[in-house]
């Protein structure tokens, strides 16, 4: 076990505790995650950036990072621990100001015993598990992160790193939160103190904070949409607020949910409605691949918007007429899809999405009013839709 300087703070009915760390404490027993697929984002810096930097080993560093779609915390930024180490060793040389002058937040699920100190009760010490990986991160993940990666820094001599390693971190910790708690805070604190990016709060809600069933839906639809290997969209959506896509996924995931909530509310007595629901990746994987085969010939094109959030968001909205079309005759849905969409080569056209013309000469002073106006373009170039069977 591992014993540590406490302070016990009573709020209500929660306890938890402010301990004082030391940095190889930190080194052993906490756990870094994130949610997601990407550990780390951003470049590595180049070899002449390293000879005045710190030094950051990132092959090593790497494997400290693990992946979990039951994280919450945001993929690290190599920027981000660069600064900080950087920060941490100017901190070393010229005494001004502390390294860490707030406190870390830090979870663990096995339980603590805290021992009374004198007469103040709340004064004491802590027993911490010294299981490896048993804390986890809730606020401060790249301050930590970087104080790992000075510790395996090739730049600093023995004597340097033997001083690193005695860091002392305050922190405070939290004992036996359940998970959606747990959760709950890091979004609270991050909604209020820092802007979280929404794609990332969009995730959290839908997969874990509430676990509402649509947005949890509908977080899958958007991951597969850009992960999926021959999607027209693969590598395009920024997941979580991060990485290298150019459309943010938490735009795309308010317009889908608008859109199917309308479906689902309007036709609710509808036979097919609950199969639509089950297999929204299955429409809109197809949906996506017609509207890319419809402008297969600017869809990777630089200067159209064909692939902009607002002409995406405008898309979803379009959507709703092509799936109570599909649903509503039945049997194979892609005839049905590739019938209704060709005609947008003619009636909408290439010429629509080009940036610096017809698209820049309709924007609407807004992105809500441009997204709405496109898409009832969209809808009126649908095969069939502003006229009968036949004509």
């Amino acid at each position: 076990m591992l014993t540590v300087p406490a302070l016990k703070i009573q709020q209500f009915t929660q306890e938890f505790y402010l301990l004082n760390l030391a940095a190889y404490d930190v080194e052993r027993l906490v756990k870094f995650e994130v949610l997601g697929d990407a550990g780390l984002e951003g470049k590595k810096r180049s070899a002449k950036a390293k000879q005045v930097g710190v030094g950051v080993n990132w092959a090593e560093f790497e494997e400290l990072v693990s992946t979990s779609d039951k994280a919450y915390q945001r993929p690290i930024l190599r920027k981000k621990i660069d600064e900080l180490a950087q920060h941490y060793v100017q901190c070393r040389d010229d005494g001004g100001v502390p390294a860490i002058p707030g406190a870390v937040l830090l979870t663990s699920d096995e339980p603590i015993a805290f021992s009374p100190q004198g007469t103040n009760p709340f004064v004491g010490l802590a027993q911490l598990s010294e299981t490896e990986g048993t804390l986890r991160v809730l606020d401060g993940q790249h301050r930590l992160l970087a104080l790992t990666a000075l510790l395996s820094s090739s730049t600093l001599s023995e004597a340097e790193r033997a001083a690193v390693r005695n860091i002392q971190v305050p922190a405070i910790l939290f004992v036996g939160l359940p998970a959606p708690s747990v959760v709950e805070m890091f979004v609270t604190i991050n909604s209020k103190h820092t802007r979280l990016n929404p794609s990332l709060l969009f995730s959290l809600k839908g997969r874990q904070l509430y676990a509402d069933p649509l947005d949890a839906r509908i977080h899958d639809v958007i991951r597969k949409l850009n992960d999926k290997e021959g999607s027209p969209l693969k590598g395009h959506i920024k997941m979580l607020g991060v990485g290298a896509g150019k459309v943010a996924q938490a735009g795309l995931a308010q317009e889908l949910k608008s859109v199917v909530s309308a479906i689902r509310s309007k036709h609710a007595e509808a036979t097919w409605i609950g199969d639509f629901y089950d297999h929204l990746d299955r429409f809109y994987d197809l949906f996506f691949k017609e509207a890319a085969r419809s402008f297969a010939n600017i869809w990777e094109s630089r200067k159209h918007s064909v692939r902009s959030g607002i002409a995406l968001r405008a898309f979803i909205q379009a959507s709703e007429q092509v799936v109570v079309r599909v649903y509503e005759t039945g049997g194979n849905p892609g005839p049905t899809v590739r019938a209704m969409l060709e005609p947008w080569a003619q009636r909408v056209g290439d010429d629509r999405f080009e940036t610096t013309v017809a698209w820049r000469a309709k924007a609407a002073g807004g992105g809500k009013e441009t997204t709405r106006m496109l898409a009832r373009e969209l809808v009126a170039g649908l095969a069939n839709t502003n006229q009968k069977e036949g004509t």
